[in-house]
């Protein structure tokens, strides 16, 4: 029996792609023979982490698909065809409306990927959700296979590397207030609801304050050059800074340096940079929306309107109200046990050992 995993695209620190390497290092832990197929792979990547999708040897029917469903691709009709068992991952795709002003290309790719999630409804054999609000998205969608929710699982011995030093000396500096979001650049993320909120708490409560935007724009240039007009007609190009596409050194350092995490997002189908928030410590302040508060479960604050106003005085009240604030930081800390390497991968191995062995 082989266990492979298919995915359209493996990528350097994309999510997904982090998600099905990890898995990839339980599954050869547990002594299954185990491969990564996909049609497309980062060229950074060691040249043995995967395998492109037309090197797929045939596979029988005691062989098992662990299909990382987040996009539109041929893959999510092709997967169909194949003569084995089949596990879907779904990591959630993006209502493609958020798309509709900045790019043909991304609002293509989430229509698509809609209809490939509808397509595979009665077409595999059993489902992880990373989190329950993707599962919702799964029985709305018709699918009647047995549903599990499995968090991704984050290795989190890479957070321990080092820090980009030059980040942390440039911007530490007890006199400002450092609110950070990451995430890559795209309209379901809202970054212009964090730049509207920023320029609030720095208007009526902190002159002395620094939004960091980590993240790339890549696909999504149209929408990033909005908000740099965004920044520009606000008159704070001296105190928000778009990084772009960073190194994972310098993505650390910018958790290190952050006072406050802000996120704005309306669609998220797990949220990692929520769990990177409690790992380093930082209070998070959040909108109510699609997963994120699945991924908080009662932790952090999470806000039920966008009054930029209010949001800015959240985070007035948090650097200013130690004591709440270490008991913010305190319930994350608790929260993030839930997300533990060792937790969810022997959630991952229990849920695959009683697929195989109930052979649903």
């Amino acid at each position: 029996m082989k266990i492979i995993q298919i995915l359209t695209t493996i990528s350097y620190g994309d999510a997904v792609s982090n998600d099905t390497i990890a898995l990839a290092d339980t599954l050869q832990g547990a002594g299954y023979e185990t491969d990564i197929y996909a049609e497309n792979i980062d060229s950074r990547l060691p040249e043995e982490m995967a395998c492109r999708i037309d090197q797929l040897p045939p596979l029988s029917g005691d062989d098992i698909i662990i299909y990382h469903l987040s996009t539109g691709t041929p893959l999510n009709y092709k997967v169909a065809e194949y003569p084995c068992r089949k596990i879907m991952i779904y990591h959630n795709i993006t209502p493609y409306s958020f798309f509709e002003e900045y790019s043909y290309a991304a609002w293509n790719l989430c229509r698509a990927g809609q209809e490939g999630m509808r397509f595979l409804s009665d077409k595999v054999d059993y489902c992880l959700a990373v989190s329950e609000y993707n599962k919702s998205d799964l029985i709305k969608a018709g699918y009647s296979c047995p549903i599990d929710v499995l968090p991704i699982l984050i290795p989190f011995s890479d957070y321990e590397k080092d820090a980009d030093e030059t980040v942390i000396k440039k911007y530490t500096d007890e006199r400002y207030v450092n609110i950070l979001f990451t995430g890559r650049i795209a309209p379901n993320k809202r970054q212009e609801d964090v730049i509207r909120a920023f320029a609030m708490y720095q208007k009526y409560y902190n002159p002395q304050c620094r939004l960091f935007i980590v993240g790339s724009y890549n696909g999504a240039e149209r929408y990033y050059n909005r908000l740099k007009k965004y920044v520009k007609k606000l008159h704070l190009e001296n105190s928000v800074y778009f990084t772009g596409h960073i190194s994972f050194g310098e993505m650390l350092a910018y958790y290190k340096i952050a006072n406050v995490f802000l996120c704005m997002s309306e669609h998220e189908g797990f949220c990692v940079p929520l769990v990177e928030a409690m790992y380093f410590g930082v209070p998070i302040i959040a909108y109510d929306s699609s997963a994120i508060g699945d991924t908080l479960n009662g932790t952090g604050v999470l806000l039920t309107d966008k009054n930029p106003l209010e949001t800015a005085g959240m985070i007035h009240y948090l650097m200013t109200h130690s004591e709440e604030r270490d008991s913010i930081i305190n319930g994350q800390y608790e929260r993030l046990k839930d997300f533990e390497h060792d937790k969810i991968e022997r959630q991952f191995l229990d849920y695959l050992e009683g697929f195989i062995h109930d052979q649903r």
